[in-house]
């Protein structure tokens, strides 16, 4: 698996975690006001409650691994397939050496069900990690949905299948 494979490249001379890949690989807690203030932003369009404990828990896991290569922007449209097999990934400008629970998010983005459990069993992803990856998936969602980046009608939409898809997983593993 290709994020299996990243994460053994040797570090040396990676550049960490910072404003130029938006902190990708950092704790998560430097995006805790902006997904509080979206949350709040919500209260009535989402469950809330759930969003609030899907961020607390990612908060609470922090990573203490040694720094690994991420990708930092693992999507659909910077995976190229070819005969229904990956056959390379482009768009490495968010890539960096730290915690790579941030590459997670096409778990949610992209995958469910049967898909999604496939891609976690290929991953060295422990709970902490997967509730890292949930925490990076919903605050995207989540600031989409409130409209502080971006106001593409479909990338709203989509982000609010992926904070439902975010709440349902966290729920089904709580």
């Amino acid at each position: 698996m290709f994020l299996v494979a990243l994460q053994r490249i040797d570090t040396t001379g990676g550049p960490a975690p910072g404003q130029h890949n938006f902190f990708r690989g950092g704790p998560l807690g430097v995006y805790d006001g902006e997904a509080w203030q979206a949350i709040a932003a919500l209260d009535g369009k989402i469950d809330t409650d759930a969003a609030g404990a899907v961020w607390k828990a990612a908060l609470a896991a922090p990573w203490h691994g040694a720094p690994v290569w991420f990708h930092g922007d693992v999507s659909w449209g910077n995976l190229l397939v070819r005969q229904g097999r990956l056959s390379a990934v482009i768009d490495f400008g968010a890539s960096g050496v730290g915690d790579p629970s941030c590459d997670l998010a096409i778990a949610w983005t992209l995958f469910e069900g049967k898909s999604r459990e496939a891609f976690r069993a290929g991953l060295p992803a422990d709970e902490a990690m997967w509730a890292r990856g949930r925490g990076w998936t919903l605050w995207k969602a989540l600031i989409t949905v409130a409209g502080q980046i971006g106001d593409n009608p479909g990338e709203v939409e989509n982000s609010r299948h992926v904070i439902d898809e975010v709440l349902a997983d966290h729920a089904q593993r709580a």
